[in-house]
Order: structure tokens, then C-alpha cells, then sequence
């Protein structure tokens, strides 16, 4: 069903608007998530290797019976490999148990000690991050089209990005990012971000579209006014309201019915949302709402506004 509404990425490739994201499912919860979430019309996983629960996620790929050539699936780079990208792309692959990714994201703009006392999370005596500053960004985005070239993905794209950090990148691409995910949702549009992006041929993608853990923008009077009124739920206003910005939406459960009524209620509200309605949600964060719920002690600005 999800597949019904496809948005263009800027080299051609079509990308499904909704997808099943993976972020904090227990190994033992995804596989089945993924299965149900592919059974009930999703074409679209979004997974990464810091997530530690490819492997079940595959488990899952293969369980549905939809075949591999119908399904979208993205993955991430994490920071200890910003300079080994295509080690790190094997890694997934093999969990994942395909041969190539639709999409390859820099998970974080933020290269980490790949030599450090963590694999994944390395810190320094100080309890810091142990960040690997001797690295530039530039070099990783030159690794990801490497990977691209080779033909093991079909598009690379960043997430975490700021307009300074694009910006950076853009300098020394020969590559333009297909997209960039952001934390996307009512409380942090992130308007000029997006703006800018579009200017750029690249393609927005929200994670966190309900506000991350609990999903606290479900309680939200302005959404759930505008879901009475329509005969939808809060959530269905929530995600057709991305949908409708062009704005891919990244939706999280290992509850069944849920996934199912995500998919169904976030196309029927972006049929339903008007223009007047889609102009009072675009101001609910600027009237005193504005808020950012991933923020991760990185040490290092990364040139977002309402960061802190």
C-alpha cells in the first residue's frame, strides 16, 4: 500500500513516503515487526548498524515473502567507521543478508576514534565522546561514493545534518546527498532547514515523526483538534502532515495493528489535511511549542538552531 505513494530522489530513484523504522526494537520484537510491516503493504525499512538488530531485521526481509527487488531498505554508517565506510557497509549487508542497500545514510556527521574503548560509543578519560578529530567529513561523503560507484548501493544521503554541514560536504561532492534525515516532527519542523534542502535537490526524511520514545506529541490539542474533525487519529494527522510537506516519514511500532493503522491513517490524512489546516500545524512549534527530543552529547556543535 505504502508503495502507492512514491516520492523522486534527485538521481532518479523512487522512494516509498512511508517507512518501518528500526531504532530501539529488541532483536526479539524486530524480526517479527518487519514481517508484519511487509505483509501489511510497507516497502520501506529503515535500519542502521549502531542499532545492533540487522540481523534479526533480515530475519524478517525474509519471513515476509516479498521479494528483495520490491523492498527499500536503508542503512547507516556509524562514526567509528567514517574511515573504513565500506567495511562498515559489508557488516550490514551480510547481517541484513542482501548484496546491496537502496539507500546508505552518514548516520552522524560526527567521525568517533575507530581505535577507541568502545566500539561503538568511545570515550575519552573525561567521560566524553572520543571523537576522531583529525578526520574530515568531506573524506567520509568521498568514501560513500566509493560504495556507490562499486555499485553496492543505489543512493547515499546523510542524516544529522545541519545547513553548515551540508553545506560542507557540497564543497568537494561530486555527488549531491539524495536525502537527509532529520529528527522531522510538529514541535521541530525545522523550516528554513528544509527549505534549504529542497534548493538542493534533497530530499527530506523525519524520524521521530510522533515525537520519539512514548510518542509524546500524540497528546497534542492542535493535532488531535484537527484529527476530530476529519475522523482520524492524532497519529494519522501527525504523519500525513509530513507527507503532505514532501517529507518522507519514518513511523516505529512492534505493535501489529499498529503498523498496519500507521500505513492506512497517515495516507488517509494526507487525502483529508487541508490548506488551512496544514498552515495552523506549521505554527504550533513557533507559538511555544518548539522542541528537539535527540540531542546526544556529541561535544562538538553541529550547527542546528533549538539545539540545548
Amino acid at each position: 500500500m505504502s508503495s502507492s505513494h512514491l516520492l523522486k530522489l534527485n538521481n532518479g530513484e523512487s522512494i516509498p513516503a512511508i517507512g518501518l523504522g528500526t531504532w530501539q526494537s529488541k532483536p526479539n520484537e524486530v524480526a517479527r515487526a518487519v514481517e508484519v510491516a511487509l505483509k501489511t503493504g510497507y516497502r520501506h525499512i529503515d535500519c542502521a548498524w549502531a542499532y545492533g538488530n540487522e540481523k534479526e531485521v533480515g530475519e524478517g526481509l525474509r519471513a515476509s515473502g516479498v521479494p528483495r527487488s520490491e523492498i527499500f531498505i536503508t542503512s547507516k554508517l556509524w562514526g567509528t567507521y567514517h574511515r573504513r565506510v565500506e567495511e562498515c557497509l559489508d557488516d550490514t549487508l551480510a547481517k541484513l543478508g542482501t548484496d546491496y542497500l537502496d539507500l546508505y545514510l552518514i548516520h552522524w556527521p560526527v567521525p568517533m576514534n575507530p581505535s577507541g574503548n568502545h566500539p561503538v560509543f568511545p570515550t575519552r578519560p573525561d567521560g566524553t565522546r572520543d571523537r576522531d578529530e583529525a578526520w574530515d567529513i568531506r573524506d567520509t561523503w568521498k568514501g560513500m561514493e566509493e560504495v556507490l560507484k562499486k555499485g553496492k548501493v543505489k543512493s547515499i544521503g546523510i542524516s544529522n545534518f545541519s545547513e553548515m554541514m551540508v553545506e560542507k560536504i557540497l564543497t568537494t561532492a561530486n555527488v549531491i546527498p539524495a536525502v537527509n534525515q532529520l529528527e522531522l516532527h510538529l514541535y521541530n519542523p525545522q523550516h528554513k532547514l528544509v527549505a534549504f534542502l529542497k534548493s538542493k535537490g534533497i530530499l527530506p526524511e523525519a524520524y521521530s515523526p510522533l515525537g520519539s520514545t512514548n510518542s509524546p506529541l500524540l497528546h497534542d490539542e492542535v493535532a488531535a483538534e484537527i484529527a476530530k474533525r476529519h475522523e482520524l487519529k492524532t497519529s494519522d494527522v501527525l504523519l500525513g502532515y509530513l507527507l503532505r510537506k514532501d517529507i518522507v516519514a519514518l513511523t516505529k511500532s512492534v505493535n501489529p495493528a499498529r503498523i498496519e493503522g500507521n500505513l492506512k491513517g497517515a495516507l488517509e490524512a494526507y487525502s483529508r489535511l487541508t490548506t488551512e489546516d496544514m498552515a495552523i500545524l506549521d505554527d504550533v512549534a513557533a507559538n511555544g511549542k518548539q522542541k528537539r527530543f535527540s540531542m546526544p552529547p556529541w561535544g562538538v556543535d553541529l550547527g542546528f538552531e533549538n539545539w540545548g
